[in-house]
């Protein structure tokens, strides 16, 4: 049985110096958006700079000032990583009117500038197009001209990574990898420049957190760390919140450290992820169900499939998913008041069943 370790830190991610350097393999988070109204209290608080410019409605000022303040949190994310360690950063654009001036605050591009500055290779990101059902598709004078603005219906995952591609020499870090492989038609869905599911429900399902939070769905760090990371690799969130990402590294068989300051926030996730056995079961079993249906599929249609997977048995299209190893939670514990400990054991083939196992937008899990 394999285990991984899961733990949760109050503190301030600007100060990561509880990490040694080289320490992490993959960064996934989401942090406050600069001048998303929600978080202005989060950025002013310990800044009468960024107080005072948005009392003035200097926009501008107010936008520079917040992003200076995650500056110091990417670059102590790179100082953390190792080389060939990668940060998948979700961050949206943020529209605002001051002074009766309606414009576009491009967070995307201002923390792409930074990160690039402070060392980090920056490669093509991803357009998460968050499904939505409000028939408004313009913001202004209705159907006039010249006064109304197109909606942002997308965020953005940036993608970068440190010190060019990751080594792996050591026949140990080889066969993990092998064993970390994704499914091929995985690999063609996900090494897209869009995607296109639902954002997760604003609300943790504790009213006096959901002010406090801004959860992204679990398939969105599932599939980043599936993608930048082995089994047993150590995954940050530096901005943890409700805790999706932690959730889906325990999914994943990766080690997580999640990073808050609201010390609220990180006991209610705790409280909550001792409970996830059954979910995170669910979602690993409908994993292996979603191949079999592609298996099923692509054969019915007179493709072949010419490799097999050597641990279960099932056809799958490359060689290099011959030694992938699907793992379900046999028990999720306790390791003080800020770890958790997650075993693993076989997953047995048929026994995959058919259940839903990723939740819509209004049963969602907490993110982040």
């Amino acid at each position: 049985m394999t285990e991984s370790s899961h733990r949760l830190v109050h503190a301030d991610a600007s100060d990561l110096s509880f990490l040694p350097d080289s320490s992490v393999a993959l960064v996934v988070t989401s942090p406050p958006y600069p001048m998303i109204e929600m978080w202005d209290e989060i950025f002013s608080a310990g800044s009468p700079s960024i107080r005072h410019a948005l009392s003035e409605a200097d926009g501008p000022s107010a936008w520079r000032l917040m992003h200076d303040k995650l500056d110091r949190v990417w670059s102590e994310c790179f100082r953390v990583l190792r080389p060939g360690g990668w940060a998948c950063i979700n961050i949206g654009d943020a529209t605002r009117t001051l002074n009766g001036r309606f414009q576009l605050f491009p967070n995307h591009a201002r923390i792409i500038n930074a990160c690039g500055g402070m060392g980090f290779d920056i490669l093509p990101a991803v357009l998460w197009r968050k499904q939505t059902n409000a028939p408004n598709k313009f913001m202004g004078s209705g159907m006039l001209p010249g006064g109304a603005y197109v909606t942002l219906e997308h965020e953005y995952i940036l993608i970068m990574r440190k010190d060019g591609k990751r080594r792996v020499d050591a026949a140990e870090e080889k066969r993990v990898r092998r064993e970390s492989a994704y499914f091929w038609e995985e690999r063609n869905r996900w090494f897209s420049d869009t995607w296109d599911f639902k954002g997760a429900r604003q609300d943790p399902g504790r009213p006096e957190l959901r002010a406090r939070s801004a959860a992204f769905p679990f398939e969105l760090p599932f599939r980043l760390i599936s993608m930048y990371s082995s089994r047993g690799d150590l995954v940050l969130d530096p901005f943890v919140g409700t805790g999706t990402t932690l959730l889906a590294a325990m999914a994943a068989g990766r080690n997580s450290i999640g990073v808050d300051v609201d010390e609220a926030l990180l006991t209610a996730f705790r409280e909550d992820a001792l409970r996830a056995r059954d979910f995170l079961t669910a979602v690993i079993r409908e994993r292996l169900s979603a191949h079999l249906r592609f298996v099923r599929d692509y054969t019915a249609k007179g493709g072949r499939l010419a490799h097999e997977n050597r641990r279960h048995g099932f056809p799958v299209m490359t060689e290099q998913e011959s030694d992938l190893l699907i793992q379900g939670v046999e028990e999720i514990s306790a390791r003080g008041d800020s770890a958790l400990a997650v075993a693993y054991g076989d997953l047995r083939t048929g026994d995959e069943g058919t259940q839903r196992a990723l939740p819509d937008e209004e049963d969602a899990p907490p993110r982040e």
